[in-house]
């Protein structure tokens, strides 16, 4: 337990992972949340669309909840909005941009009417009982990315969000390293800081690097150029825009989250496209290949975007041919080589030239994640009595700890947590001694939190082993077999190549239940136990194979 007076920092998703980010700052009653986002599953958590954070705290603390602050619209910081609203509808601030594309997803879960959205910039200030709020601006891969600076009487905590330093910003949106500087001269108590790219050496190359190798490429392409990168990247669709006008190109949109993000970044001024260069993707062959660009989504091998299903033949409109260029603009996410080269592969078998591999490589991305000397120039401009990495796996906030160390922050006053694990600051000395419930919460299809560890056992088993469904008819009676067992499998054998081994199941079926029988044994959950444990057994021995075994018994 703690006083009123305690200054509490935790997160509830985005330490020693990256994706589903929510960050908590509170003191005494006033809860502040930053971010809230989701996470794509990998393939082991079979049937699962997204991961969001546990929010049982917030749930059992709902009264305190004063406001969830967005530092931008990336879908591992917004991703989780729409379920986090339908357990706990508290105001959302956020930047133009940001709000644009919260917009869309409240949209589509039918959440705008009951939601309030409040638009902030760098300039705002907001307060929240105790609890002040300003902001500074940042750079980063998306349009409108704030720094969050919460004033509370213990001190003040930063969360820096998503950054890099680039001197020469694609969109003009520079940071503002001024105001980062006199913020760290008033006094940072405790600096909350992304580790993305704490492994990397340097600094991380300007995004006005990537605008010349596309015009290169534009101007090299022979037939249809398509260009494969992340919807939320408007800095980089803006330039293979331009690189579109200069090589007198029409740009079709494929994937509808890259449709979304260009009619947003549009109709709110963060995209400049020309009047009449956007056409529908049945018109592109309509055109000379040589007079048109594609821009779509499925750069880290998603089965179901755009890049994925013209790879293998299935998108109706578009196909690609012999001679057609495709470019990667993007690196794949740890994860996700195996799926990317599976695409890169079938690309190269239609005939199309695949500009691809890291953005080092060829020109075509860079990241918008700190390297090392971004990650010391936040810490050396804030100069945090205490430091906690975040936005990483355990590596990489180990390595910025050592980075943090490098500028003269303190070694034991460096926190690297877990979700869930609590860092208290009372009387300016922190400790980390407890722990709020944390954890992932599965979104299978309408259901969100339904899903758990033994559902996907089950899914796993059945994906694995298949199952083998074992019908017999009992008489209420005596509790003899009237009709039966008749066995029925699916994902286990070919029936009409294994009848030997399913009428040996059949035979151990009834002798089981005779056995039982005989033993007056009359309950059906015991009936089921054995049936399952003896053809289990068996199937073992037979096949060296665990099926799923489901016992059906109809009384007569």
């Amino acid at each position: 337990m703690t006083n009123q007076n305690t200054l509490s920092i935790f997160a509830l998703g985005g330490i020693n992972e990256i994706g589903k980010n929510m960050y908590v700052v509170q003191y005494a009653d006033d809860i502040v949340i930053i971010d809230c986002g989701g996470k794509f599953p990998d393939e082991s958590l079979l049937g699962i669309d997204l991961i969001i954070p546990d929010i049982t705290y917030l749930e059992e603390n709902r009264e305190k909840i004063r406001a969830l602050v967005v530092t931008h619209g990336h879908e591992d910081h917004i991703g989780g909005v729409p379920y986090f609203l339908k357990k706990l509808n508290v105001p959302i601030y956020a930047t133009n941009f940001t709000l644009g594309l919260i917009e869309l997803k409240l949209e589509e879960h039918r959440l705008m009417r009951d939601t309030k959205l409040i638009p902030v910039n760098a300039d705002s200030k907001l307060e929240f009982g105790q609890v002040q709020v300003s902001f500074f601006k940042v750079s980063h891969s998306i349009p409108d990315c704030l720094g969050i600076v919460l004033h509370t009487p213990e001190g003040n905590v930063v969360h820096t969000g998503d950054f890099k330093f680039d001197l020469t910003p694609a969109n003009n949106q520079y940071a503002d390293i001024h105001k980062m500087a006199e913020i760290g001269r008033q006094g940072v108590l405790a600096l909350i800081s992304e580790s993305t790219n704490a492994e990397r050496t340097g600094l991380t190359p300007s995004e006005r690097m990537v605008g010349s190798h596309m015009d290169e490429a534009f101007m090299k392409a022979e037939g249809k150029i398509i260009v494969s990168t992340f919807a939320s990247n408007v800095n980089r669709v803006q330039q293979v825009v331009d690189s579109a006008i200069k090589t007198n190109r029409k740009l079709a949109l494929l994937g509808r989250s890259m449709v979304n993000v260009v009619d947003v970044a549009i109709e709110r001024g963060y995209l400049t496209v020309p009047e009449g260069m956007l056409i529908e993707p049945r018109e592109v062959d309509r055109l000379a290949p040589e007079k048109v660009a594609i821009l779509c989504t499925g750069s880290q091998g998603e089965p179901m975007a755009a890049l994925s299903r013209l790879s293998s033949g299935n998108y109706r409109d578009v196909a690609i041919y012999p001679g057609d260029t495709v470019v990667l603009a993007a690196s794949p996410i740890p994860g996700n080589e195996k799926d990317v080269s599976r695409i890169i592969d079938n690309l190269f078998q239609l005939g199309a030239k695949v500009i691809y591999g890291s953005g080092s490589t060829t020109g075509m991305h860079v990241s918008g994640h700190g390297y090392q000397e971004d990650l010391k120039l936040m810490l050396t401009l804030m100069q945090p009595t205490y430091f906690i990495p975040i936005h990483g796996e355990y590596r990489m906030l180990h390595h910025h700890r050592l980075l943090a160390e490098s500028i003269g922050v303190e070694k034991n006053n460096t926190f690297i947590i877990k979700n869930g694990d609590v860092v208290d600051i009372e009387n300016g000395a922190a400790r980390q001694t407890r722990k709020v419930p944390s954890g992932d919460t599965y979104v299978d299809g309408i259901s969100v939190g339904d899903v758990g560890a033994i559902v996907l056992r089950d899914r796993k088993q059945l994906s694995e082993d298949g199952m083998l469904v074992v019908v017999l008819t009992l008489s209420k009676a005596e509790r003899k077999i009237i009709s039966g067992p008749d066995t029925i499998t699916r994902g286990f054998v070919f029936v009409k190549n294994s009848e030997d081994l399913i009428k040996e199941v059949n035979q151990l079926v009834r002798k089981t239940v005779n056995d039982l029988q005989e033993e007056n044994v009359r309950q059906w959950n015991i009936i089921k136990q054995n049936i399952k444990k003896a053809v289990g057994q068996y199937l073992f021995a037979q096949t060296k194979r665990k099926p799923m075994i489901l016992p059906i018994i109809i009384e007569i």
